[in-house]
Order: structure tokens, then sequence, then C-alpha cells
């Protein structure tokens, strides 16, 4: 993943240079955008047009330019140079303060040994001699060989005189040196939290890795950043979505701080994604903004903060995901549920009964099941079946509790490349038999199932390219394994297309003003530089974003 060098002037030169002023929305002059190749869902059909008609930031018609010129000759006409124009697209997990902030910290994504990650580390050290602490993001014992955690002894290698918290790619783990352990508190005598593990060496002290709920004893004494340091990494990041075609994303777990700061870019008419913001837990935070009720379409539909994000697990590569059987290569774990079947239940309650929609997290296929129990319980006790609830992933399910999401109607949120990151080491883990409901697409689909596709980055990247060639064919991007792995859980190129367009719309509540170019819905969309439904699959992930509008204004 790329990002800008300096992201705060970055995002504020890029929205300067395509003259972003004021909210989206905000012309009056009806434009026509024509010499494209335009395409849009219209139902379950995929119509094509020549050019778009929009006025007040919302489109009006689609058609041919030849009948659009003459029924609006007042119209400011742009040439649209044959570019394919799609709408914009939705991105329906993925985490945009952590994703400004990775341009800023130690970025070991794509690292391929423990020797070139601690040459990574001394080198940011080495030029940000200032920091008291050093953060950073991605790295991945898999991919280095190791066949176990790395230890604080050689991240201590690399930086000993100050802390340094490294997170795992998928989030679920921290990676930290001596010096981290000691500011932490953390010694032998340190008892391993519910839902969380400390990974020790053979004297039971801390070996230097923290999974899931064991990172919180890491993360309390790590200074958080200031409101400027934040605004910052939000502006960086929102450029950045633009950038590679994404008008819309859900933030899945923000802060009560995190809503005022998105508040704050919404009055100001700088927020150019559009957030569906999901309240992380339904502690303090949640007991705050649901006062008033949920907040729907603030800011010209730029901000709408309506659901709740929870989790059950951790992820599969640190074995924080729970399990009904042990793991295949660790057959002494079974992963980590974060919380009994009755907290689970009163969590989804306590978010139901305010109106608001629960989007959890499940990776593992005792955690898919623990939160279909857990829904089917609130529904009993609370009713809110019809608020759209999630489960966020739904990677690994039994197969007999996949009918379960139907019968439900649960909405599974998927990201189309964990698949094919995971599959260097998803049967290691699971085994083939489980592997038959894992990222199974194509079984959901069959049923009747919405997914909402994402990426859930910055754990992959943000490119909903590379989810859509993942959904598609799914290989790496070197055509990897050849036909595909486990081709059968494949979608077509429509599915995986509505999967970032309606139906995550669908799932955010909002397929009546964004997901598609249909009269009256908002003028998100995007110039690409290749014909997506005409060039061969193997290729989607090559595509690149020209230009990116939302509600009818230029913001990349």
């Amino acid at each position: 993943m790329k990002f800008l060098s300096n992201p705060a002037t970055a995002a504020a030169a890029m929205l300067a240079a395509v003259g972003l002023a004021g909210a989206p929305g905000a012309q009056t002059a009806a434009t026509l955008i024509e010499n494209v190749r335009g395409y849009t869902l219209g139902g379950d059909q995929l119509q094509r047009f020549g050019a778009l008609v929009f006025d007040g930031g919302k489109v009006v018609r689609t058609g041919e330019a030849t009948a659009l010129r003459r029924d609006f000759p007042g119209a400011h006409v742009i040439d649209g140079h044959g570019r394919t124009l799609l709408p914009g697209l939705i991105d329906a997990h993925g985490h945009v303060m952590e994703l400004g902030f990775e341009a800023m910290r130690i970025q070991l994504t794509g690292t391929s040994s423990l020797g070139r990650a601690q040459e990574r580390i001394r080198a940011y050290a080495r030029s940000h001699p200032a920091l008291a602490w050093y953060q950073g993001f991605g790295w991945n014992q898999v991919i280095w060989k190791l066949g176990r955690f790395p230890l604080a002894s050689e991240l201590d290698a690399a930086v000993s005189d100050r802390p340094v918290v490294l997170r795992r790619v998928d989030g679920h783990a921290l990676w930290v040196n001596t010096s981290a352990l000691r500011a932490a508190g953390i010694t032998r005598a340190t008892a391993d939290p519910v839902g969380g593990r400390i990974e020790r060496d053979a004297a039971g002290n801390p070996a230097g890795v923290l999974v899931d709920r064991a990172m919180d004893l890491m993360d309390r004494v790590v200074p958080e950043p200031n409101d400027a340091e934040q605004i910052n990494a939000l502006k960086a990041a929102l450029a950045h979505l633009n950038s590679v075609g994404l008008t819309s994303t859900g933030d899945a777990g923000v802060s009560a701080r995190i809503v005022g700061l998105y508040r704050e870019l919404a009055d100001r008419g700088e927020l150019t994604v559009r957030i569906y913001a999901m309240i992380g837990d339904t502690g303090a935070d949640f007991l705050a903004l649901a006062k008033n009720g949920p907040l729907i379409g603030y800011g010209h539909d730029c901000l709408t903060v309506r659901s709740v994000k929870l989790f059950a697990d951790g992820a599969l590569g640190s074995r924080g995901a729970a399990l009904l059987a042990p793991y295949s290569d660790r057959p002494d774990q079974r992963g980590l549920l974060f919380y009994s079947d009755t907290e689970l239940e009163t969590r989804i309650q306590t978010a139901l009964k305010a109106g608001y929609q629960v989007n959890v997290h499940a990776i593992g296929d005792a955690a898919n099941r623990q939160v279909l129990d857990g829904f089917e319980a609130a529904y009993k006790a609370v009713g809110g079946r019809e608020l759209r609830n999630r489960i966020e992933h739904a990677q690994v399910v039994d197969l007999r509790d996949i009918p379960r999401f139907r019968q439900l109607d649960l909405i599974s949120s998927m990201q189309p490349t964990h698949a094919t990151s995971d599959m260097n080491m998803a049967e290691d883990r699971i085994g083939a038999e489980r592997l038959k409901g894992a990222y199974a697409w194509r079984t959901f689909l069959d049923q009747g199932t919405r997914i909402a596709g994402g990426s859930d980055f910055p754990i992959e990247s943000d490119n909903p390219f590379f989810g859509l060639h993942a959904a598609v064919t799914r290989t790496d991007h070197e055509g990897r394994p050849a036909g595909g792995w486990h081709p059968e859980q494949a979608m077509t190129l429509m599915e995986a297309f509505r999967s970032f367009t309606l139906d995550a719309a669908y799932a955010q509540h909002q397929e009546k003003t964004i997901g598609s170019l249909e009269p009256g819905k908002w003028a998100d969309f995007i110039l690409i530089d290749r014909d997506l439904f005409g060039i061969p699959p193997a290729d989607i992930w090559k595509i690149k974003v020209e230009q990116t509008w939302l509600g009818g204004r230029r913001v990349w």
C-alpha cells in the first residue's frame, strides 16, 4: 500500500487542487459528463450509458449524450474522454483513522523476513530520534517463515532504548520490546486477561507478543495522539480512499471523540468520503452518543452513526479466532472468545433496544456460532431483526450454521482479499474439512444471503479493485494458484460489483441514496482507466482511478 509522504499537507493540497469548496452537493448548475462508458446497477440489471447529468449534487438522468444535450441545453459539459464511469465504490468495513496513521508509523507490511523487518525498524528509529515511543503495523510471522511469534529480544536488537509497539497485519496481536513491557508493567506475574493471551517463554516470562485482549494491557499506556494529529490522519486517509475510488466506507469501531472529529470535518465540508460509523461496543461512548438516538445523514449524507461494532473473537493468523475444535497446527489451542454467551447477548440487546444495527466481528466457527445464538436470543427478547444486523468477516463457519444467516436475516460483511492473503496458512490452521465453510462466498450467495464487500483496511489494501479481483478469481496478483484457490466459492463479476456498490449500501441502510447512479441518488462516481466489464478478470486489480466525484464535486 502506498501512502502520501506528508499526509496532512498532501491531503489539503489535493482538495485545493480539485477546487473542493463547501459541502458535497452545493453546486446549482446542471452538469453533463459525456463520452464515457458508463455502468450502474438498476435493480438486478447492469445498465450501460454514454452520458450522465447531475444537478444539486444528485443524479438527474443517465442515457446517450445526444438526447441529454437536447434535454439539458444549458448544462455545463465535461468530456469523459472515453473513460469508464462507475458508481463510487463502497467499502463496508475499514478502519479510517488507522489507515491515516499508517503513513506516519513503521510500516512492516510486505517485509519478507525478520531481518528485513529489523532493518526497517532501525531505519525508522534513525530518522525519528525525537519520538518517545515507536509504533508500527504489518508484521506477519507466517510470511517470515519463523514457525513461531517474534520475540521481545529480537525487537530489542533493533531498538532497545525506548518502547516499541508493532501491531500484527491482522490487527490482533502486538509485538513489543522489553522497554514496552516494562512501561506497561507486564511481568511473569501478569495474568492473561479474558479473551487475551500473553505469549510466554519456557520459564513463563512474557516473550514479546500480546494477543487480542492482552493488547489492552499495552494500549492503555501508549500515548494518545492529540486532536490535530487525529484530524491530519483522517484527512490523509480520506484522500487515499478517494484515490482508489472509494466514496463511502464503514468505519468499524469508532469512539465518541472520533465521531466529534468527523462532525467537525463535515461542518467544514471536508468529508470527501461518506462515513458510516460503527460505535465501538456498548459502553460509555455508546451511551453518550445514543442519548439522542442514531445520527442519520449528517452533513449532506456524509456522516451516519446508527450501528455498533462488537468483537466475538480474534484472528486466524494469530490463532485468536475461536474454534469449535483445536487448531490443526496447534492442538493445545482453540482461540479466544472475548465474552461469555450472556455478556455478548447483553451487548447485542442493549444496542438493538436503542434502535442501533449490530455488527459483530466473528472469524472462527465457535465465534460465529456464539454470535448466531446471540442474535437469535436477542430477537426473542427485544426484537430488532429489521435493523439489518451483520456478522463482520464470517470467515470460518460450520456448514450447519451457514443457513442460520438467512434464517436470522443477517448480512455477511466479508472481505475478499482475506481469502487470497490467508490461503498460505488457512488450511494449516483449520484443516481441509473446516475449510469447506471458510471464505464461502458462493455458499452464502446461493442461499440468498447478501454479502457487503469490503477490505478491512489497513489490514488489507483499501483498493477495492483488489477486492473485486480476489472475489472473482480467488488468486493473487500473479495469478496463483492457477484456476483459483477453491474456485467453487468465487463470485461472478456482477455479484462482486454489487457487493461493493448496492449491497454494501444496503448494509448501511443507504441503498436509496448511494450505491448506483439512478435518478435522485447522490452523484458519487469514478472515472477509471479501463473497462471493468470488458477486460480479463485477471487484470481487474490493475485498474487505476483517474477521477473521483462525491455529490457532484470532484474530490480526486
